[in-house]
């Protein structure tokens, strides 16, 4: 098999570490998650490309110059395969998984995570989904961590018919909650086109009607959506609050996506018919 299909090489590693602020290290558990947390506090997770009907594709080099060169963001097919392709270029034996969110026989494989084999372990990464992980969770049955004040949990589940499946699980209003489910199913470029085919084109996609901007902070977890703004910090009550549209361009600073003027437009003239369609009936 051609090892070079992920074209990692296109990569500008000394570029991408010096955008997450962190140095290049040996493969290590501690180096890992210091890398993990980096990313995802510096790229956020948002579809604003989907939504304006221009989104360049999920090759690599697409990600690079969208993340690096234009300093935006993205969501799971563009935040994993930029982080798998540096942690190739570090070292780490890595491998490239889909799952589902919600519900198994309902949705399709349109989320994307990394694996990491390390010292006789695996663990799971998880940098592109709306309320990330900080760090990656060992992929064993049962495993949990508290992450700043977020805490989460990993089970495993042997009924496929393709094998084992893991479910990572967020803990929230006293309760477990079900975020995706990955499979140990190979993966394969044409899979990751597949799967944003379906998630930024096809009409029962939520990413083909709604604006969704997420990141994480120091302590505090925002959201906005046309159903509002969500802020989330560890022990206390989730804030809700209505956005205008008037709101938009302020908040797409506030979580780091800098567009040229046109574009912002276009989202502030769509967003009033974004929220007619998120409101319940």
């Amino acid at each position: 098999m051609d090892e070079n299909r992920w074209h990692i090489d296109d990569l500008d590693l000394d570029a991408y570490l010096r955008r997450v602020g962190v140095e290049a290290q040996s493969p290590s558990q501690a180096a890992l998650g210091e890398l993990h947390t980096a990313h995802v506090r510096t790229f956020p997770f948002e579809n604003v490309d989907v939504i304006l009907r221009q989104h360049p594709g999920v090759e690599l080099s697409a990600v690079t110059t969208k993340f690096i060169d234009h300093q935006r963001g993205g969501y799971c097919f563009e935040h994993s395969t930029l982080f798998a392709a540096a942690l190739e270029r570090l070292g780490y034996d890595v491998e490239r998984h889909l799952g589902r969110v919600g519900e198994l026989g309902v949705n399709g494989r349109t989320h994307m995570v990394v694996v990491v084999a390390l010292d006789g372990r695996r663990y799971l990464c998880d940098p592109g989904f709306g309320m990330s992980l900080l760090r990656p969770i060992p992929l064993e049955d049962g495993a949990e961590d508290d992450q700043d004040g977020w805490r989460y949990r990993v089970r495993r589940s042997d009924t496929s018919a393709a094998g084992a499946t893991w479910q990572l699980q967020r803990h929230r209003d006293d309760e477990w909650q079900l975020m995706h489910t990955t499979d140990e199913l190979p993966v394969h470029p044409v899979d990751l086109v597949m799967g944003h085919h379906f998630t930024s084109a096809h009409p029962r996609s939520h990413f083909t009607r709604e604006l969704t901007v997420a990141r994480h902070g120091l302590g505090r977890h925002t959201t906005f959506s046309p159903a509002g703004l969500t802020v989330r910090v560890p022990g206390q009550a989730t804030e809700r609050h209505p956005v205008e549209a008037a709101d938009v361009p302020g908040l797409l600073r506030d979580h780091g996506i800098e567009l040229p003027d046109d574009q912002v437009q276009r989202l502030v003239e769509m967003w009033p018919a974004m929220v007619a369609a998120a409101e319940p009936d």
